[in-house]
């Protein structure tokens, strides 16, 4: 049984760190308004912008002339074996919840099916904890990594680094297919893990944009042209996706941290007030006793 002391000194160090759950809770909930801001903000854009790609693609259809980003490299048309790359978007730090092991099984069953199916797996990682969880069962596979840790703010920039990386892998030959996973934000405690192929393009079927405009130049020119930065704009979204998922999940954990470690002060202070009690009945039994045998 512990003694009063090593009691007293678990409650302090719990109420410490009940101190700092709090605390990064608070910061978590500054942060998610700025993230969800954000990325509300970006889906419209993202929309409108997959809504022109769909409409140029239904005019250009299967043309011999369309660019390769939305026809592909051909290897499902000569059955040759598709190389998939999956672009892992997880976040640099820990302490928020499942956010990152949802996102990591996603990416596991859908790298499992690909391996079964006789595919080639490369994966790209943007972000610390997709890469420490994924290393063990596909380390093999790894063919590159985004650090994103010196980045305080996401912005549109490093949305273009990483497709420019994605790029210049698929003009070298090195994937047929490019899919990201991030978690999309539905609110602080739900976040939808998401896969969503970019490499060939595969805009959404949508009746915004009709067939009925003339297009100058044609629209294979304005498709080679807008194609990649709707890549950039589709993993630019992802990012604001997922940085407002994992506030929103760091929240609630840290919530979930801060409640946990008040019920565990309240138990450790009932159970040093009856050790205390029973010390000094101890002690008033053993007085007592020596009284009275005097």
């Amino acid at each position: 049984m512990p003694s009063l002391k090593d009691l007293k000194n678990r409650i302090t160090s719990v109420k410490n760190t009940r101190k700092i759950t709090k605390a990064m809770q608070m910061v978590a909930a500054a942060k998610l308004r700025r993230a969800q801001e954000a990325a509300e903000a970006a889906r419209p854009y993202a929309d409108r912008m997959n809504a022109v790609i769909a409409g140029l693609a239904a005019s250009v259809g299967g043309s011999n002339g369309a660019p390769r980003l939305l026809a592909g490299t051909g290897a499902d048309k000569v059955h040759l074996l598709k190389v998939h790359l999956l672009v892992v978007m997880t976040s640099e730090r820990g302490l928020c919840g499942g956010f990152n092991t949802t996102i990591v099984r996603l990416v596991r069953a859908k790298a499992n099916e690909l391996l079964a199916a006789g595919k080639t797996v490369k994966i790209l990682t943007v972000g610390k904890k997709g890469r420490e969880q994924l290393r063990r069962d596909f380390g093999d596979h790894f063919v590159g990594h985004v650090d994103m840790a010196e980045v305080k703010r996401v912005g549109y920039a490093n949305a273009q680094d990483i497709a420019r990386e994605i790029f210049a892998r698929f003009e070298a030959g090195e994937f047929d297919v490019a899919t990201i996973f991030f978690n999309r934000f539905q609110s602080v405690i739900s976040q939808i893990p998401t896969a969503q192929q970019i490499i060939p393009a595969q805009p959404v079927e949508t009746s915004e944009v009709s067939a009925l405009y003339d297009y100058e130049p044609s629209e294979e020119a304005i498709l080679a042209d807008l194609l990649p930065r709707g890549v950039a704009t589709q993993i630019f979204t992802a990012l604001l996706e997922n940085g407002a998922s994992e506030q929103g999940a760091r929240m609630s954990a840290m919530d979930n941290a801060t409640r946990n470690a008040g019920d565990m002060i309240n138990k450790l202070t009932i159970q040093y007030n009856r050790s205390r009690q029973a010390a000094i009945t101890k002690e008033l039994i053993e007085i007592i006793s020596g009284a009275e045998a005097l």
